[in-house]
């Protein structure tokens, strides 16, 4: 009889230095089974991953394949055996084709010729039997990021793989793309074949998944067979160790002047951002505009040119009827708002500097923190503290480096600073990213405080549940361009994805 398990990992242990990430963990994936990974950031989701793909070496347990133990010294054997790992961020190379990135690696044919018509042949199989619609000859950097996830795939079930360890695979994806990934998996498990789902999307893991195990703080806490009476909750709670309230309770929207007017606004892309295109929008006092959209279509450049931070090459900003197109991000900074940046540790604060230098870092020569001559550290240190009391911040003490923090207590401090005060706009962007539940959850309530306080709030995010959540109307962001705007009553995860993906829907 075959054994029920395609890998089985035995009390797993992996250290870095003094830091413990796999603490006696075992893991069984049956075979033909869609198996979801949780647990919250930290708890050694992906280092147990990495041992299992063989980029870590265990220190201490087994690894079993098919009932047979085996040691994984590298990738190149995980691959080799049929260990396939699709990671957040696509291992691609854009200037390639589709059929020159799935030959990476791969030793095949006579001599050092590669027989690239056996393999677009089976590319082209491959595609047509999982219903994948990819085109060997496409050039990846020509793809949306739904294509390239499927060349991903593609790559994988090219090297003959029996387990699909998939990270955070719909962190990327619209709806539509989403529904059509799944799809995919069921194929792949109806086949016999087994996947490894890590996601923080509890929606999707209970949509999907036959069994779900669960870890925190390095360890292996719960594992439980996917039924009926299973719930959100339930996962949250027990990603936690704790009772948590999931419930997001808002008031009516009772909307109040236009705070923000953007008209007509324009900048040009850096890098590998699109830029931002003819972008208007009213914001009103009392309301949170949540703006949806895949990753990489202008979300920080939008953030950065209200915030002065980008060259504006068309259009007009008005904050509470100034027109402020000319400031310099310094004197926006002297308004009443608050600005909480995509990436906190390289744009929100010093990882080097104090949590109470962190906490005064925008207005130093202004009171309480001091003058244009001199800082008032008794000042600095009494504010800090007392913000950091009031938003929850744990850290040794007001002195220690903000670096020595957790992410959602570097979240905490910069919402300390940059919502501390009453505020008449906020702009956030990507609020969430990196945190766990709680944090996630703490930031939800700061921001519909600042709402019910009078604040409008400009709220963009890709994680569309967290939209439809807080939001009185939602915006689609598409290449840089403002798709259409709705009341968050009329929104439609469909009609939103359809937006997601650029296509034209008619909006009320």
């Amino acid at each position: 009889m075959d054994n029920e398990y395609m890998v089985e990992m035995r009390h797993i242990t992996k250290t870095f230095g003094k830091l413990v990430a796999n603490n006696d963990v075992s893991l069984k994936i049956k075979k033909g089974e869609i198996h979801a990974l949780l647990g919250e950031n930290g708890a050694g989701k992906s280092t147990l991953m990495n041992v299992l793909y063989g980029l870590y070496g265990k220190d201490k347990g087994t690894v079993l394949w098919n009932g047979q133990e085996i040691n994984i010294k590298s990738p190149d054997e995980a691959i080799k055996l049929g260990i396939g790992m699709i990671h957040q961020h696509f291992m691609l190379v854009n200037k390639f084709s589709v059929l020159e990135n799935v030959t990476l690696g791969i030793k095949e044919g006579k001599w050092i010729e590669i027989p690239t018509d056996e393999i677009r042949k089976k590319i082209m199989e491959l595609s047509d039997t999982y219903g994948l619609n990819i085109k060997p000859d496409a050039i990846v950097e020509n793809l949306t990021v739904g294509e390239q996830q499927r060349v991903e795939i593609v790559k994988a079930l090219y090297r003959h793989s029996e387990l699909l360890i998939m990270d955070e695979p719909t962190a990327v994806l619209t709806p539509q793309e989403a529904k059509q990934l799944f799809k995919v998996l069921y194929k792949l498990k109806n086949e016999g074949k087994s996947i490894i789902f890590i996601s923080h999307k509890l929606p999707e893991v209970l949509e999907i998944c036959d069994a779900i195990s669960i870890m925190r703080d390095g360890c292996l806490v719960e594992e439980m067979e996917n039924t009926e009476d299973l719930d959100e909750a339930k996962l949250a709670n027990a990603m936690v160790g704790r009772e948590l309230n999931l419930e997001v309770v808002k008031s009516k929207c009772e909307p109040g002047e236009v705070v923000l007017k953007l008209e007509g606004i324009s900048c040009d892309g850096i890098n590998a951002s699109c830029g931002v295109t003819d972008f208007s929008l009213e914001l009103y006092r009392g309301e949170i505009v949540g703006l949806a959209g895949v990753d990489g279509n202008g979300q920080t450049d939008l953030s950065e040119l209200i915030m002065g931070l980008r060259k504006m090459t068309t259009g007009k900003i008005e904050f509470l009827g100034q027109d402020i197109s000319k400031m310099t991000t310094k004197q926006r900074r002297e308004l009443s708002l608050g600005y909480i940046p995509a990436d906190r540790l390289k744009s929100a604060m010093i990882p080097s500097m104090s949590l109470t230098m962190n906490m005064c870092i925008n207005k130093p020569d202004q009171a309480p923190f001091g003058t244009k001559w001199a800082l008032n550290q008794k000042s600095i240190t009494e504010y800090t503290e007392r913000k950091m009391k009031e938003f929850n911040v744990v850290a040794k003490s007001s002195g220690e480096v903000g670096g020595n923090l957790s992410g959602g207590n570097q979240q905490k401090l910069v919402l300390a600073r940059e919502l501390g005060e009453k505020v008449d706009l906020v702009i956030a962007v990507y609020p969430t990213r990196g945190l766990d539940i709680d944090a996630t959850h703490f930031v939800f309530d700061t921001m519909l405080k600042a709402r019910d306080e009078g604040a409008a709030v400009l709220y963009i995010s890709t994680e569309l549940e967290e939209i439809l959540q807080l939001s009185d109307r939602i915006g689609v962001l598409y290449e840089g361009r403002l798709q259409g705007i709705m009341p968050q009553q009329e929104a439609e995860v469909t009609k939103i994805g359809l937006m997601m993906a650029g296509r034209e829907v008619e909006v009320k």
